[in-house]
């Protein structure tokens, strides 16, 4: 029997207006499969505070649903080959995000939005530096973000692989402000904890139209890797 389990996602958790956010909602589904390596793509957009169904594929991914059935979201098993960059310093990143506070306009996006209350959101302020061709951040997880086992759940750890790899489609390869994350596939590959340090970082893959492909990392101040992703992430039309 094909067990489905009803989701909803909170009214505080979206990146524009009455949106769902990407990287959370993918962190939902990969957080029910049993790969290491998953791929998560978006059909529709996902709406704020309404009933949803998470079910089980055959190919031992999910679907997410809406209320009507229509499919929103769906996650399967992949293979992951990026290669990520060295890690920026966290002298560096910290000089990034103090820079970002001013230079960046506030708003309240889930992954990338200062205005949000500590534990409400990732307050995770990437932004760019002439001295790499990677946007940047030095991220310090709130405990409100934390769940009973005292770690980042995959939602929020696939929430923190998401605004990045936005960010380096704008401000690296030109992508106008606008764009959504059409796919999204990434894996942990150590427990991230609140309250402890880490380094965010993402760099241009390749761009063909409104298609933009960027990779995300994150990683301890030491530089060792503790998630990584790639993302697809679609223009605005003109």
């Amino acid at each position: 029997m094909i067990r489905t389990e009803a989701v909803t996602v909170p009214e505080h958790v979206h990146g524009y207006p009455d949106v769902a956010f990407g990287g959370y909602v993918a962190g939902l589904l990969a957080g029910r499969c049993e790969a290491a390596e998953v791929r998560v793509d978006f059909r529709a957009k996902v709406p704020l505070e309404a009933p949803m169904s998470l079910r089980p594929t055959r190919s031992g991914g999910h679907t997410l649903t809406d209320a009507d059935g229509a499919l929103l979201a769906e996650s399967t098993p992949a293979v992951l080959t990026i290669d990520p960059p060295p890690a920026p310093t966290w002298a560096e990143a910290k000089a990034v995000t103090d820079a970002a506070m001013v230079s960046r306009r506030i708003t309240d996006c889930y992954g990338c939005g200062a205005a949000c209350a500590p534990g409400r959101g990732l307050r995770l302020l990437t932004w760019d530096t002439p001295e790499h061709d990677l946007i940047i951040a030095a991220w310090t997880p709130d405990a409100g973000l934390a769940d009973e086992s005292g770690q980042l759940p995959p939602e929020v750890v696939w929430s923190a692989l998401d605004c990045p790899g936005g960010w380096a489609a704008i401000r690296k390869q030109g992508m106008r402000m606008g764009g959504v994350t059409a796919a999204l596939t990434a894996t942990q590959l150590h427990p991230i904890y609140p309250d402890s340090p880490y380094i965010s970082y993402a760099w241009p893959i390749t761009h063909q139209g409104r298609k933009h492909t960027v990779g995300i990392a994150l990683a301890t101040p030491s530089g060792d890797p503790c998630a990584l992703a790639e993302a697809l992430w679609i223009a605005p039309k003109s």
